[in-house]
């Protein structure tokens, strides 16, 4: 289990909920994306995408209130 500073996740005012919501799609998507290539991961999906959320190479979009 990682253990990290919610703070800089949480920047740019999203919600917690939007923030594992958007970090567990992610982690979906880069497993798909390996079953597919028959490779092997180092870490864990959800690891994986955190460091690629804390890195800037995905953002999440808190939903508007009418959608």
């Amino acid at each position: 289990m990682i253990n990290i500073d919610m703070k800089p996740l949480l920047k740019g005012g999203i919600s917690r909920y939007s923030l594992v919501v958007g970090v567990a799609k992610r982690s979906r998507e880069i497993a798909d994306e390996v079953a597919s290539e028959d490779k092997d991961l180092t870490e864990k999906p959800v690891s994986i995408a955190v460091g690629e959320l804390l890195d800037g190479e995905f953002t999440i979009k808190e939903p508007s209130v009418n959608e």
